[in-house]
């Protein structure tokens, strides 16, 4: 691990340098398992971030074949949607100068969002009388802040798993308008950051227009490869879902907990053990030990071995047998899609005491 000469005092993780570099894709396979083992031995050894906790936001319905990629191909009853639970998580740590950090992971401008060219067409071609049944939501990221007592200006950095979806101007500002988050910074991988400038048609379906445009340069903070902001929290590189897709992991009181949508449900990272028969038969036939979440598949093979990736670090967990990898939008019950193939819900969780302003 080296520590990064750039003032946020971010240290670089190379622990899957090379990992991906081998003709087999088991042997990729088993040197990511092996890298993810050892990252995770070492977290384990730091103390915990100081707080963390995830609000629900928002729901949004999805077709249940990108959530669950594979599984129902070969079923004829299979449902067509299902709701995806989208959160933010707030965490207060201390970076390697000891100094409080706050970090927001995947806070979302929904009002924005919505031109994201699948929504809007889904959008266009629902009744609007439907629109708050179908897409309720239940507080805005301000909201959430507030709940617990945290301004919107002790929040340092702001991180997405990948920008699908995001338009993060109404947070960091523009030419037009002031930031609500006056001193935050975007913490984005740099291969992120470069599809976003040239995409191409089948990842422009799920990409805010003009998310980034106009955003001070300053207020951007591309990384390469995998940093850990302090002890005990980490944005490790997940290739797949999209280039540049890094995952949320930080280290807790009973444990690690990693935060992603490479995967929807507990039951995407052990589909062995889900208690929905159509995602456990299919792990059975085809041996696979993770479900995609494929509406953009970038790379098959690199998104499996990162949801691999991913259960390695965050371990199992003792309570209900599921891996401690959190979706970073969970497919959830709901009264218009009954039947979410869900074995366990992590729900809101909340670790520690805020610092507030």
């Amino acid at each position: 691990m080296t520590r990064d000469p750039d003032p946020t005092g971010f240290a670089h993780l190379a622990d899957f340098d090379g990992t991906r570099g081998a003709a087999m894709p088991q042997d990729r396979l088993r040197a990511i398992r092996h890298s993810a083992e050892g990252l995770r031995e070492r977290l384990l050894d730091a103390p915990p971030v100081r707080f963390a906790r995830s609000f629900n936001l928002l729901r949004i319905p999805y077709p249940a074949w990108f959530a669950f990629t594979g599984v129902y191909s070969q079923q004829l009853l299979k449902p067509h949607m299902v709701h995806l639970l989208a959160r933010t998580v707030l965490i207060q740590y201390d970076d390697f100068e000891g100094r409080l950090r706050t970090l927001l992971f995947t806070p979302a401008d929904f009002e924005a969002g919505n031109e994201t060219p699948y929504f809007k067409r889904l959008g266009e071609q629902t009744p609007k009388f439907l629109h708050k049944a179908i897409a309720p939501v239940y507080q805005t990221v301000l909201q959430a802040l507030a709940s617990c007592g945290v301004a919107p200006e002790q929040v340092d950095f702001i991180t997405y798993d990948h920008l699908h979806t995001q338009d993060v101007r109404r947070w960091l500002g523009s030419a037009a308008m002031p930031g609500l988050l006056p001193n935050a910074r975007l913490l984005v991988h740099r291969q992120e950051l470069a599809s976003v400038q040239g995409l191409l048609p089948v990842q422009a379906e799920w990409y805010c227009p003009h998310g980034l445009e106009g955003v001070p340069a300053e207020r951007i903070v591309p990384f390469d490869g995998s940093i850990q902001l302090g002890r005990g929290l980490a944005l490790v590189h997940t290739p797949g879902h999209t280039e540049g897709n890094h995952s949320l992991v930080y280290r807790i009181a009973d444990g690690l907990r990693v935060s992603s949508e490479n995967g929807v449900a507990a039951d995407s990272w052990a589909p062995l053990q889900s208690r929905h028969n159509g995602i456990r038969r299919y792990a059975q036939a085809t041996g696979a030990e993770v479900i995609l979440n494929g509406n953009t598949q970038e790379s098959s093979n690199d998104q499996y071995l990162s949801m691999v990736l991913e259960k390695t670090l965050a371990g199992t967990s003792s309570s209900h047998g599921f891996s401690n990898v959190v979706p970073s939008a969970e497919c959830s019950p709901h009264w218009l899609f009954p039947g979410a193939p869900a074995s366990h819900l992590w729900g809101e969780t909340c670790f520690g005491t805020p610092t507030v302003a």
